[in-house]
């Protein structure tokens, strides 16, 4: 058990691009058990209308902006909702929630448990990763509305801030529960 190797899908929804760097190193973990990854934006499956069936696995990862994953998550979900269900799967979300300790779990993260009630899919394996605010990235409007949600959170809100929040080592476990699924 565990041995056979399997064609994993990891599609993505990135905002400013964290979320891709997290799914780069979930690839890379998981291709260290000998499995081959590939990496799909959630835009270029919709668009493209990419199969999924040659895929053994599943892996969805998405940001949140202003509190919500984007749009286009949700009609990934929806178009491949059944072949999701046949195969098993993962959902992992990343938000600078995440940061704080009682909020880093799919139990207790605010964002994974109103997404979760918004939708049908029910993932197989779930996880929460801390994201990145890199304030110099943002448009000037993003810039100060998340510095003022950061200001309300208790969190960084110096405009030369670039703090990554994300703890790698949960991003490898999270890698290595995709391998044995």
């Amino acid at each position: 058990m565990g041995t056979k190797k399997s064609e994993i899908l990891i599609a993505y929804s990135t905002t400013d691009g964290h979320t891709l760097e997290i799914c780069g190193y979930l690839k890379h973990c998981i291709e260290q058990q000998g499995h081959r990854v590939t990496l799909l934006s959630v835009e270029t499956g919709i668009n493209e209308n990419i199969d999924l069936k040659p895929f053994d696995k599943i892996v969805l990862g998405a940001s949140i902006r202003y509190g919500k994953h984007a749009k286009e998550v949700y009609e990934f979900i929806r178009r491949n909702e059944r072949i999701l269900e046949s195969k098993p799967n993962a959902f992992f979300s990343v938000n600078v929630v995440a940061r704080k300790p009682e909020k880093n779990t799919p139990e207790t993260n605010p964002y994974l448990k109103k997404f979760l009630k918004q939708i049908t899919w029910q993932p197989m394996e779930l996880a929460v990763f801390a994201g990145r605010i890199d304030y110099q990235k943002y448009r000037f409007r993003d810039r100060q509305m998340i510095r003022l949600i950061m200001w309300m959170t208790k969190g960084p809100t110096d405009p030369t801030t670039n703090i990554e929040f994300t703890n790698w080592n949960q991003v490898e476990d999270f890698g290595l529960t995709i391998s044995a699924m």
